[in-house]
């Protein structure tokens, strides 16, 4: 009798969480979009409640947020979910390596699916000429360091505290949907380009793009669990290498150490010898059914800790909402 890979059945529950998640975050879109045209419609539309979920599409904000909270020691209330949100992918970076990229974001699921897709289309997926491929992944370290030092270091606490303060900041969440729901010419032109290049090439955003993931890539360096590849029992057959949607070359790694690596598990699922690829957490075998289970009691954690000191819901009222989402467009211009 045939027994049950349970490497497979953990891959499959990040493949099942990932697109859960992202259906999640669709329909808080929805949701959101739905509370915001009450306002903007002057109360002709039904009213839904704001989701504060959607503050995790504000992670510029949650940067300064945070910065807030180390130096002037509060925590915003105009959109504390944002920090919420943003501390625990940071957490779950320095405990789970960067399991927030293959397990939760929106962005790097449609990504694995165009690549996916791609692959069916062409037949397989293509490689950037090695040059280009290190001179594109400096991108997404050069944005990083663009808003670290524009926030970390150029702007001073008392700004901080005053853009937290600001209109602008108190519908940031709003702004954020009508980028998406009205996207200008060369916001489509320039995510047109990146869905085309994502098909035939791996996670084009992520890989050198996306200074989120770079952020969370450099923390991961300090996470105690890595891919670990056993020489005894490796066969040198490279399917983990070929596999790998960050192009690792976990075939020639003991120990995987890589920035890019997201624990999507894709090269444990492949891997035709059984012990020759495992999970390691401080030198021993962590199961990757216990470390799905951990990736979601830390995300799961960390919003219920929101949840429960009060630093969830926003403090802006119905009546402050009335006021300010009519004058979204106008604000920041």
């Amino acid at each position: 009798m045939k027994t049950t890979n349970p490497v497979k059945i953990a891959f499959a529950l990040r493949l099942a969480t990932q697109w859960l998640f992202l259906g999640w975050c669709l329909f808080l879109g929805v949701q959101f979009g739905l509370f915001v045209a009450h306002f903007e419609s002057m109360g002709e539309r039904a009213y839904y409640p704001r989701p504060p979920g959607v503050e995790g599409f504000l992670p510029i904000g949650a940067l300064v947020s945070l910065k807030n909270l180390v130096f002037n020691g509060a925590i915003d209330p105009v959109h504390p979910a944002a920090l919420v949100l943003f501390v625990t992918f940071l957490a779950m970076a320095l405990l789970a390596r960067k399991s927030f990229c293959s397990f939760l974001c929106p962005v790097g699921t449609l990504s694995e699916g165009g690549w996916k897709l791609g692959q069916k289309m062409f037949g397989r997926n293509f490689r950037i000429w090695p040059w280009l491929d290190r001179l594109l992944c400096s991108l997404k370290y050069l944005l990083l360091i663009f808003f670290v030092k524009l926030i970390l270091f150029d702007m001073s606490a008392v700004a901080a505290k005053g853009f937290l303060q600001s209109p602008y900041w108190a519908i940031a969440d709003v702004k954020m949907l009508h980028f998406f729901t009205g996207p200008s010419l060369t916001s489509l032109l320039v995510i047109g380009g990146l869905v085309l290049f994502s098909l035939p090439y791996r996670n084009v955003w992520c890989r050198y793009l996306c200074p989120y993931g770079a952020l969370l890539g450099l923390l991961s360096l300090a996470s105690p669990v890595k891919v670990r590849r056993s020489e005894d029992h490796c066969i040198d057959c490279g399917a983990c290498s070929r596999v790998c949607p960050a192009l690792i070359d976990v075939r020639h790694k003991v120990r995987v150490d890589s920035t890019n690596c997201t624990a999507c598990m894709t090269c444990l699922c492949n891997c035709p010898k059984e012990k020759a690829l495992d999970l390691d957490l401080c030198g021993h075998r962590l199961p990757a059914g216990l470390f799905v289970g951990l990736v979601l009691l830390l995300f799961a954690g960390g919003v219920s800790f929101g949840m429960v000191s009060g630093n969830w819901q926003t403090v802006l009222s119905y009546q402050d909402y009335q006021r300010l989402i009519p004058l979204a467009e106008r604000l920041g211009h």
